[in-house]
């Protein structure tokens, strides 16, 4: 999988969603629910029950794209299930992705540099 851009945002929903859903129903939750616009280019996180499955939606600026992943012998690691989303850096949902624990993924935040004269 492709690390997204770092200035990209990404947004996990917590609570767990029907998998048979697709990207317009997807899309729907993302505007009702989460009060969101689903074509402003944030990639949206959707985690299934068993938090196995995965499901990404985003806006390219052309059309909405989904993308699915399982894992075959493991669950992806979680944020605590509420009503909420939560704000992931591009390295935390590469590690998401990656089955690995993402929590222990922290962006370094370094101050823009000032001009020298």
């Amino acid at each position: 999988m492709t690390v997204p851009a770092s200035n990209v945002k990404v947004l996990i929903a917590t609570k767990p969603v029907d998998f048979r859903k697709g990207m317009d129903g997807l899309s729907a939750i993302v505007k009702q629910t989460l009060s969101h616009d689903p074509h402003g280019g944030v990639i949206y996180v959707f985690r299934s029950k068993r938090a196995d499955r995965l499901k990404l939606l985003y806006w390219d600026g052309t059309g909405l794209v989904l993308v699915t992943k399982r894992l075959e012998h493991c669950s992806f690691r979680w944020p605590t299930i509420s009503d909420a989303v939560m704000r992931l850096s591009p390295g935390q949902l590469s590690a998401l992705l990656e089955g690995l624990d993402w929590t222990r993924v922290r962006a370094v935040r370094v101050a823009a540099p000032k001009a020298v004269l």
